[in-house]
Parts: C-alpha cells; structure tokens; sequence
C-alpha cells in the first residue's frame, strides 16, 4: 500500500470516528438523558392542591428528588422543623402559641389534598416566637421517579404571615404571604446552602398568574414554575 493510499484511509477513518463521536455527543446521549428523565417531566400533574372542600389551595410550586429517608434528613439538617400531625392536643397548643407569642417549632399544618391524597409530609420554618409566621410545605409522594429511580415528591411552599379566618369557609386558618415564588426559592436555597443537592430542575406548574387566590381566599402571584430539587444519596 502506497503512502498516498495509508494517508487517504487514515483520513476517512478519523473523518468517521469524528461523525461517529459527534453523533453519540451531541444526539444519542442528550436523547438518552431526555428519555429517562421522563419519568416525571412528561407525566401530566395537576399543579393545584385542594382544600377538603373541594376548593382549589395553594400551588405546586417545588418538588424533590429522593428517598423518604433522605427528604427527612435533609429538611432536619436545613434547620427546618417537622410539622406534627393535627390533633386536639396539637391544635390547641397552636392556639397557645399565637395567642400567648409561645415558641412551637413543630406546630401542624392543615390538611391539603393534592391527587385526592392529603399531604404525606410536612415541614416548617418559624420566624419569631410565635407559630402565626411561618415558612412551610407541604409534599406528596408521586409514582412518578427521577433518572436513579428515587421518587419525585411535589410540594407546595408557601409564608405563613398572620392567622385569621378564612375568606371562603370562615374557619380559622393561617393566611399566606403574596409572593409563593419566594418561598419555592427560599426552600431550595436553604437545601442547597446545606449542601444536600446534587442538581436542580424546572418544570410546569399550573403557569404565570398575577390574581390568584388559595383554599382560604388569599390572594398570591407566581411565574408558575416548580422548582425540583435532586438531593444527594445518602450513604
């Protein structure tokens, strides 16, 4: 074989190993991440919770990637609080707590409906003494999952500022800030500031909104996206 002959099909060669490289780089595994993050980017959710009621709640707005385990650990090493469950005992105490300016970290939250399920898990972030100010979220575990398999639970974050009665029912209720975008970003920050995210992601929520109003009649704004967390495995 000539030197002219080699230099020629060593030209093709490389010319097909850099096509070849180019096609897995740039199509084949871009479209292999796109299909197994479909698990939850392309299953349809609606983006709302609801009261008991029936009434339309507060917003999905955030969502985390992990074990129950791991969204436990996390919110605890983020200095968040675990809500405790509503009961007489618990709801008189949060009376106390408002009424008497009390600490109580812990304090319930009520029930939300989102898939016609109330929330598997809850979490709060006091501001001051007393449980009528609050960062809190509620979440859900989804069938859905993320690339590894863990899985996606949606949630709704949102301020408590003030208690007072509902618009829409007149029962006493916590009433929350305007601006749920705050809230979703605050939530992430405080995880990632703790460094227990591997990665973030957006997806749909229920779209931009300027007037709308929760299951108690409050009114809130959002640029209707939903902030997903992927926390780090735990060991």
């Amino acid at each position: 074989m000539s030197q002219r002959s080699f230099r020629r099909r060593a030209t093709i060669w490389a010319a097909a190993l850099l096509v070849a490289w180019l096609a897995l780089a740039y199509v084949a595994a871009p479209e292999f991440w796109t299909l197994r993050d479909r698990g939850f980017r392309d299953q349809g959710f609606e983006m709302v919770t609801h009261t008991p009621q029936g009434i339309p709640g507060d917003p999905i707005n955030v969502g985390l990637v992990g074990t129950e385990k791991e969204v436990i650990h996390a919110f605890a090493i983020a200095k968040w609080d675990t809500a405790d469950a509503v009961t007489l005992k618990t709801a008189i105490e949060i009376g106390e707590s408002v009424l008497f300016n009390h600490p109580y970290p812990d304090a319930p939250v009520s029930a939300l409906l989102f898939e016609d399920r109330t929330q598997d898990l809850a979490f709060e972030k006091p501001v001051g003494d007393s449980a009528d100010r609050r960062h809190h979220v509620r979440f859900w575990r989804t069938a859905a999952t993320g690339d590894d398999g863990r899985p996606l639970w949606l949630g709704s974050a949102s301020f408590d500022r003030g208690v007072g009665l509902s618009r829409d029912t007149g029962a006493i209720t916590h009433h929350i800030g305007l601006d749920i975008d705050a809230e979703r970003d605050l939530l992430i920050d405080d995880l990632q500031a703790a460094g227990l995210l591997a990665s973030t992601s957006v997806i749909a929520g229920i779209g931009a909104t300027e007037t709308g109003r929760n299951g108690g009649g409050d009114p809130y704004f959002t640029d209707g996206k939903a902030l997903i967390g992927i926390l780090k495995p735990t060991q």
